[in-house]
């Protein structure tokens, strides 16, 4: 899936994961009680970026991103020195 963003500089375009709704012993998590996750997949990179891909899973800085809605999909935009590890 390609974004409909393309990032300048050293930006990152990513789209946050789902936060799990259920835990491993199978019980339901109300609403109120799930945390917003701070993994996103890669979509777009800036021209600028180095070490990040399109693709790639990564864990971002909690507070460092614009949260952007384009046709009702929801993206985020990180920078790379904001962006602290990829997910294997």
């Amino acid at each position: 899936m390609s974004a409909p963003l393309q990032p300048l500089g050293d930006y990152v375009v990513a789209q946050s994961e789902e936060a799990e709704t259920k835990t491993a012993s199978g019980l339901y998590l109300p609403e109120k009680a799930l945390e917003k996750p701070k993994t996103a997949k890669v979509v777009a990179v800036g021209k600028d970026a180095k070490q990040v891909k399109v693709g790639d899973r990564i864990v971002y800085k909690s507070y460092s991103t614009t949260e952007v809605k384009i046709d009702k999909v929801e993206y985020i935009l990180v920078k790379e020195e904001d962006v602290l590890a990829t997910v294997k």
